[in-house]
């Protein structure tokens, strides 16, 4: 069955699950796309499997608003972050799939004096990182985004933004076929439409994953699930401190091009980018109710359309042309949780709030490492769950105030 040609136009085939395999990765969104990928690539590691309740990045990878950046305050973050930046400037070139990446530039706006104290901090934290960033006055972010409203005597002034000229865009649903047709033909299998319902631990040891088609044996088991791994993980006896919301985005009708960068704001709660086919793609912040629903709320688009004007009165005849909702896993620190579990066999990459699509390549890469080699790779050595006992946290809630 497996010698079978490709069907022409397939970007990947739909093997039929083994009864075993050396790993197991729950989640065929990027993250679970990307470790798979790299763990073939880069450790010669093909038994794998990729497992998708749904079809292949229909979760969040489907239902994110595809922001690149690495302008992170702390050192950690910094680091694996720019990795992934620096991965996904030849990311293109190396998958052989168009992916649409745009290094348009981000700006953060800054609206009060601690906005401004916080905005030239993280500059000087990164250019020590070796990441690059800027910190414009309100007459520069006018010559960058001549649409935003600079003008002093409005609600939400802006005061100045930090820019970091290498991030942007990119088409989410194209990251995922490239991913997904690379892996394939290295040989991993992706299995859609195969619910995992549990994972069978003996002597301390994930052993197998119970599925709605059986019982698959796995001599490892990653967690890509996003919001709902604590569920799964949960069937393992292992409790991930996460918590999951909805979190809401939406589309305008097309435009001509007219925004030239990716707009970010803390104190008004959004963030608008122009999408490569004309439409104003535009965040919120997260609901605060816990929720698993793939649906958005009327209150927070009233609240994000608001918003929007304040930046960008231009936009005031826009019309919405839909909204969405993902469902994000939000650790005490805001900051992902990437290694091991109390149970061997067992790992997990989760905790990414509203930061996962920005790091796919990155900690595909990192997640593969620490797969193969049983120890994290460095760049995510401190993303460890044992930091909420050690006190050893990454508290990055200032840079995921608004979801990006």
């Amino acid at each position: 069955m497996d010698d079978l040609p490709d069907p022409p136009g397939v970007l990947w085939r739909a093997p039929e699950p083994r009864r075993s395999y050396d790993v197991v990765i729950v989640g065929a969104g990027g993250h679970g796309l990307a470790t798979a990928y790299y763990l073939a690539r880069n450790h010669g590691i093909t038994d794998v499997a990729v497992l998708e309740r749904g079809w292949l990045a229909g979760g969040n990878m489907a239902r994110n608003t595809a922001i690149i950046r690495s302008n992170y305050l702390w050192d950690e973050s910094a680091g694996i972050y720019e990795h992934a930046l620096k991965l996904w400037e030849g990311l293109e070139e190396e998958l052989g799939h168009p992916l649409l990446f745009s290094q348009r530039g981000v700006l953060n706006l800054a609206h009060s004096l601690q906005d401004v104290r916080d905005g030239v901090r993280r500059v000087n934290a990164n250019r020590l990182n070796g990441v690059d960033a800027e910190w414009l006055g309100p007459e520069e972010v006018g010559e960058v985004c001549p649409i935003v409203d600079v003008s002093p005597d409005v609600r939400h002034p802006v005061l100045g933004a930090t820019y970091q000229p290498r991030a942007g865009i990119a088409k989410h649903d194209h990251v995922a076929w490239g991913f997904a047709r690379a892996a394939a033909e290295l040989g991993v299998h992706l299995v859609e439409h195969c619910e995992v319902t549990g994972i069978e631990v003996a002597g301390g040891r994930a052993r197998a994953v119970l599925t709605a088609g059986g019982r698959i044996a796995a001599g490892t088991v990653a967690l890509c699930a996003a919001g709902r791994t604590s569920v799964v993980a949960g069937t393992a006896g292992v409790e991930l401190p996460l918590q999951s919301h909805t979190l809401q985005a939406l589309v305008s009708e097309l435009l001509e091009p007219v925004h030239p960068t990716v707009v970010m704001s803390n104190a008004v709660h959004v963030y608008v980018s122009q999408a490569h086919k004309g439409e104003l793609v535009m965040g919120a912040g997260i609901d605060a109710a816990n929720s698993y629903r793939q649906r958005g709320a009327f209150h927070v688009v009233e609240r994000q359309m608001a918003a929007a004007l304040e930046l960008f009165p231009v936009f005031a005849r826009a019309h919405v042309l839909r909204t969405w909702a993902g469902v994000v896993d939000v650790s005490p620190d805001a900051s992902p949780i990437i290694g091991r579990t109390p149970v061997d066999g067992l790992l997990v990459n989760c905790g990414w709030g509203t930061g996962g699509f920005k790091a796919t390549p990155g900690v595909g890469w990192c997640f593969a490492h620490t797969i193969a080699h049983g120890e994290p790779h460095p760049l995510a050595a401190p993303f460890s769950l044992d930091r909420f006992t050690t006190g050893a946290l990454v508290d990055e809630h200032g840079a995921a105030a608004v979801a990006h």
